[in-house]
């Protein structure tokens, strides 16, 4: 069995077991075999650069390289935010236990981009939270599964059915655009000059 996530709410641990919902649970899926003309099964290859080369799966890797082109131990590099600052990586959630504190609204989910959802179970005694979640309530907290630079963000929320989810995303980016300048509207004159004009021989 997995390791529970351990939440705690008004001083009692709660270890929630989370499955996650999967959209061919909810869809299905279609799986595509591509055969070659003896009927045999194809698989997935790639072409290097050069034409000729052939990769097949698994046999590529990632390299970091210095600007002089030495190679470098991942264990030797140090993040750094677009400053050059030094960044302090965030531990995994399931390191200790997550105090529900903060609350969200429903516009703040929906201001997010939501692309985990986990169903959630328990051997312990929920009523205590359900009787919040009943109430509409939607408890935020960062979430990170196996640590690293930057928690998402998890809520955990009641389904209409009275089934407890966790739903892991991020905030959503949005960059508004519009025209620098407006379009002058045309005259009517323009507009009639133009319909006398049409030669309906054409048509």
């Amino acid at each position: 069995m997995p390791k529970p996530l351990v939440v705690t709410l008004a001083g009692a641990d709660l270890p929630l077991f989370l499955d996650k919902v999967d959209r061919s649970d909810l869809y299905g899926y279609v799986e595509v075999e591509t055969l070659d003309e003896h009927g045999r099964k194809c698989a997935l290859a790639t072409l290097a650069d050069d034409g000729k080369t052939i990769i097949p799966t698994s046999c590529s890797a990632l390299a970091m390289l210095s600007p002089d082109g030495q190679w470098l131990d991942k264990k030797s590099l140090a993040p750094t935010d677009a400053h050059g600052n030094k960044l302090t990586p965030v531990p995994s959630s399931y390191s200790a236990p997550v105090p529900l504190l903060k609350t969200a609204t429903i516009d703040e989910y929906l201001s997010h981009n939501i692309r985990s959802v986990y169903q959630v179970s328990s051997d312990a005694d929920l009523a205590p939270l359900l009787a919040q979640l009943k109430q509409g309530v939607i408890f935020h907290f960062p979430y990170s599964f196996r640590g690293g630079l930057e928690p998402d963000a998890g809520f955990l929320l009641l389904s209409h059915t009275g089934t407890p989810f966790l739903a892991i995303g991020s905030p959503t980016k949005l960059e508004m655009i519009g025209l620098d300048q407006a379009a002058p509207a045309a005259a009517d004159d323009d507009e009639t000059q133009d319909d006398e004009d049409i030669d309906f021989g054409m048509m």
